[in-house]
């Protein structure tokens, strides 16, 4: 019994401590979810909501200290209900094939692609010979060629004739699912045109859309009264508008991890808001009627909510921005109401109110890098109120907390940015010291003043001000890039290891008592196995016209130009970024005409594009697997992917041993879910191994091929 005794002990030690782990449980729900390979049916929804009505009524025969055990699996339940409830509710129809033809849809978004080409997204979307009922509700457009940004207008509708697909599937197994994303962005179908772009009808007078307008109302005007350089930083920081800032300026800001400063986050809804807020009680504080008779406190924090409000809807109201603006609102209200603002119970509300609007926040990187940093920034900041800090000069108490604030931010975020963007900034500290405070004590109050001074055209004045700190913040991060080392680079990690690690480092900080330990062996083991992570011998992308072989020197690409997207992906994740040119220089794959032969082991690969190439090829040709840009390739004595078979397993990643070579699909690690059925429309390719007893014989299967 005493191990029990212990446990329940230890579980007594968290009472007043568990609200902190609600979202937890709701985000391992979630995640459950969006981790399956299949779409659960109506029994297992029965079943799990039944399993929670039965824990519910456990939970309160069971003894004190075990309830929260129970309860723990029902808010489990919970969130993964949440996460099948959002996706049911966003569900829309997706374009399952690829279209040419006219495309009219009124503007609700404008952006600019990574290729820097003007991107708009439209809505009332109409295509030709095309069933409104099977016409993608959104459509997001890349207008390619000489196009001024401000000639589109939001809610007018547009024509053009252009190309669109459904939203195509992960570069490589286990890599980001854009499927997923697209979805619940509502976007049914992406592509492209290089036609004029008509405007069939004026902007409307949709009330949907009045934020809409003014943000870019707002926008044109930013960029218009301030440097072309600077202009773009402050759209993006005033009205989340990263459209005009040029590509090299955003490498350089990442490199010197200053990035984080274009999305409105905690950071900058942190020091609007305490901005307004100081600035309203010392007006108020000065007036002494006011003083002695309002609650200027209280006042001035309600006000500070207000103008919070106003910031998140010209920002367009991504996670991170949603995720401040519900902290400091947690805060001013934890003032109004006399009781302490900053602590981890904020944070879990905040969490908690996120993952219920938008379970899908979940898995995305703006999610866990804000969370984890505003986490780590309380839960150390809370250990740091034991330092008697006022024994240090005042001049050195400001620069001390920056040093740490930063630090501490970065250290908290940093393996979350390194899974997702494969990349860590080795002076990102350096530059963030010194170019915070700028930020919080010349830009975002600069931005106060041009806003208030709009009204009577003196806005100039303010953005005279922004415009000095975002030089200097430019300064800082061109500076930083350019020192030798800046960027280190990293392989992407196993599925397991961010899970693993966040839930790891949740312990440490949520945790009451020894326990905590045990959180920090977790991080310990799963960075182990990022350290251990290794990457496929081969990948094959979705369209069977590109590979990639794995060499001493790097990863070998199968063409020097064309899939540069594919390539930069599978390149990045390598660990390895360099250019796709260079990386079809390594010795790996051999070409001859439009064949290209890899071997691995003693396995041979051959790639094979183009209907005459494949009409040309002799059987087999010597390899065990032969890829194909084709459609309905068949050979004999050897496993074929060709177009047919690839558009039912998505990517391919090929892993070999002198014994096996296995193949693992996009399919097998995303399965079919509402997101990518309309592209897994056939059973699963079934015979994915090869070993030499069953040899190349064993071939992909397709029902109905």
């Amino acid at each position: 019994m005493q191990p029990f005794r212990m446990m329940t002990d230890s579980l007594l030690a968290q009472r007043g401590h568990l609200v902190g782990w609600i979202p937890v449980c709701l985000g391992i729900g979630i995640g459950a979810y969006f981790s399956l390979t299949f779409e659960p049916d109506l029994t297992i929804w029965i079943g799990l909501g039944l399993a929670t009505v039965v824990l519910l009524i456990v939970s309160r025969l069971i003894g004190y200290a075990w309830a929260p055990v129970l309860m723990a699996l029902v808010l489990v339940c919970v969130g993964a209900g949440l996460a099948k409830t959002r996706t049911e509710a966003v569900a829309a129809p997706v374009l399952d094939f690829r279209y040419y033809g006219p495309i009219q849809g009124r503007v609700v978004n404008i952006d600019r692609s990574a290729s820097d080409a003007i991107r708009l997204t439209l809505d009332q979307v109409v295509l030709f010979n095309i069933a409104p009922s099977e016409t993608p509700q959104r459509v997001r457009l890349s207008v390619h060629g000489d196009q001024p940004y401000d000639r589109y207008e939001p809610a007018e509708t547009l024509m053009t004739t252009g190309h669109l697909g459904p939203p195509s599937g992960p570069a490589e197994p286990g890599g980001f699912d854009f499927q997923r994303h697209a979805w619940f962005l509502g976007l049914g179908a992406v592509g492209y045109t290089r036609n004029p772009v008509l405007r069939l009808l004026p902007a409307d007078d949709d009330p949907g859309l009045t934020v809409f307008k003014a943000r870019v109302a707002i926008s044109r005007h930013v960029q218009a009264s301030m440097r072309a350089d600077t202009g773009g930083f402050a759209t993006a920081i005033t009205t989340g508008d990263r459209s005009a800032i040029p590509e090299a300026t955003m490498e350089d800001l990442r490199a010197a991890n200053l990035a984080h400063l274009l999305a409105i986050s905690g950071l900058h809804m942190g020091l609007l808001t305490g901005f307004i807020f100081v600035v309203l009680r010392s007006a108020m504080a000065a007036i002494p009627h006011i003083a002695l008779m309002w609650p200027a406190k209280k006042l001035a924090a309600a006000a500070s909510i207000l103008v919070g409000a106003v910031y998140l809807s010209l920002s367009g109201g991504n996670v991170a921005t949603e995720r401040a603006f519900i902290m400091v609102t947690v805060m001013f209200i934890a003032v109004i109401l006399d009781r302490r603002a900053l602590t981890l119970r904020a944070v879990a509300i905040a969490a908690i109110i996120v993952l219920a609007l938008r379970p899908e926040a979940l898995v995305g990187p703006g999610f866990q890098m804000s969370f984890a940093a505003t986490t780590a920034l309380v839960f150390v900041f809370g250990l740091l109120r034991k330092v008697d800090m006022y024994r240090y000069p005042k001049w050195v108490r400001g620069p001390i907390s920056v040093v740490i604030s930063s630090g501490v931010a970065g250290l908290a975020t940093a393996p979350f940015a390194a899974a997702h963007f494969n990349q860590m900034a080795h002076y990102g500290l350096i530059a963030n010291v010194i170019s915070v405070p700028i930020m919080g004590a010349l830009v975002m109050p600069s931005a106060v003043l041009a806003a208030c001074l709009a009204p009577i055209g003196l806005d100039g004045i303010g953005f005279w001000g922004m415009d000095l700190g975002l030089r200097w913040i430019l300064f800082v991060a061109e500076t930083t890039a350019s020192q030798p080392g800046a960027v280190g680079h990293v392989m992407a990690p196993s599925r397991a290891v961010l899970p693993m690690l966040a839930l790891g480092l949740l312990i440490v900080v949520l945790w009451q008592g020894r326990g905590r330990v045990l959180g920090g062996v977790a991080a310990c083991v799963a960075l182990g196995m990022w350290s251990v992570s290794t990457r496929p011998d081969l990948l094959v992308a979705d369209s069977g016209g590109f590979i990639g072989v794995m060499t001493a020197d790097g990863r070998d690409v199968s063409r020097a130009t064309g899939h540069g997207f594919v390539s930069q992906i599978w390149l990045e994740n390598d660990g390895a970024p360099v250019e796709q040119a260079e990386a079809a220089m390594r010795d790996g794959i051999f070409e001859d005409g439009r064949r290209f032969r890899a071997t691995l082991g003693e396995w041979n690969v051959l790639q094979v594009s183009g209907k005459t190439a494949m009409e040309e090829l002799a059987g087999c040709a010597g390899a065990d697997v032969l890829i194909s840009n084709q459609r309905d390739v068949t050979r004999e004595g050897c496993m074929v992917f060709d177009q047919t078979v690839l558009r039912q397993t998505g990517s391919l990643a090929l892993r070999s041993t002198d014994e096996e070579l296995t193949i693992t699909t996009a399919r097998d690690i995303s399965g079919v879910r509402p997101w990518n059925a309309y592209a897994y429309t056939k059973p699963r390719p079934a015979n994915l191994v090869l070993t030499k007893e069953n040899g190349p014989q064993a071939q992909p299967v397709l029902a109905e091929r």
